[in-house]
């Protein structure tokens, strides 16, 4: 494992760029950062609020989950998110020029589902693309909140899946076929078979949303955002006793790669041969490096 760049404000959503950069989101600040491969840190947008999950899009712009900001507490060297910002008036979904740093707002609400806290989404092949709203925990009170499906032209948005708790991680199978959802404090990863863009086939169970559980982890961990492999496996970050859980396409844990920092967010690929694994280790405000046994996925979208 290789220090990439350190003093980052919470990072989260990292997305490997074609020229070798990582572009991340910095919760804490308000704002979108590139990092060079020789560690250059530069300033990409300024968002405000709190920009969490980044995805590019097939028109070359970053699509950016809002979550409209957390409160923020420091302890033992650790930045720690902390219920809503005093300030905070909803979530959104943004697009943004990683060339001109444009911030464009597409979506506050779906009908009239206000976006509490976008965290963590993922492009189909249609050109559309899958949020997660993990929504927002007051002092005695915690949202009620579900997946969504949008168009990126800010012509369309609906709430697809719900109820859920407090959902975080999206990704989707190789064959775009499986839409995979990470709960953070149940640390339960979902799967949802899809029949169509944005549409999705019920199943039984007793969760509600119609989901199959692929695996819940046990201990004193949580879930957060995810990430897929070429060989289909769901890499969740994981915090609390963290690391990668590394989840089986089929369900079950495959393996688990422990990280230094208990706040293990998110994970992205990069490299000449896509089996370089960037983490975000936020607690600490450090984006790592290591090699990884299998390339990411390609993703809908370009780098």
């Amino acid at each position: 494992m290789r220090e990439v760049a350190a003093g980052l404000r919470f990072p989260e959503g990292p997305v490997a760029m074609a020229d070798g950069s990582i572009i991340l989101a910095e919760i804490a600040a308000g704002r979108i950062t590139r990092i060079r491969p020789d560690g250059v840190i530069e300033p990409v947008a300024e968002t405000g609020g709190g920009p969490n999950g980044l995805a590019l899009g097939p028109d070359g712009m970053l699509y950016c989950c809002n979550n409209g900001g957390f409160a923020w507490a420091e302890q033992s060297g650790l930045l720690i998110p902390h219920g809503a910002a005093p300030d905070w008036a909803g979530g959104s979904i943004q697009r943004i020029d990683p060339a001109t740093g444009r911030v464009e707002t597409l979506y506050t609400h779906a009908g009239d589902v206000q976006l509490r806290g976008p965290n963590d989404l993922v492009f189909d092949a249609h050109g559309g693309f899958w949020f997660t709203d993990h929504g927002k925990t007051f002092a005695r009170s915690r949202d009620v909140v579900g997946v969504f499906y949008a168009r990126a032209d800010g012509s369309h948005i609906e709430e697809v899946i719900f109820p859920m708790e407090n959902p975080n991680g999206i990704g989707l199978s190789p064959d775009g076929r499986r839409l995979y959802v990470a709960e953070t404090y149940t640390a339960k990863l979902w799967a949802f078979d899809i029949e169509a863009p944005g549409r999705i086939a019920r199943g039984g169970g007793l969760a509600g949303h119609g989901g199959q559980l692929l695996y819940g982890a046990g201990g004193y961990r949580w879930f957060d955002s995810l990430g897929v492999d070429a060989e289909g496996n769901i890499c969740v970050a994981t915090i609390g006793e963290a690391g990668i859980s590394v989840v089986a396409p089929e369900g079950g844990l495959a393996r688990f790669v422990a990280m230094p920092d208990p706040f293990t967010t998110n994970i992205c690929w990069g490299g000449s041969d896509g089996r370089t694994a960037y983490v975000t280790l936020s607690g600490t405000g450090r984006l790592v490096a290591l090699p990884w046994p299998f390339a990411g996925l390609t993703l809908n979208g370009r780098g």
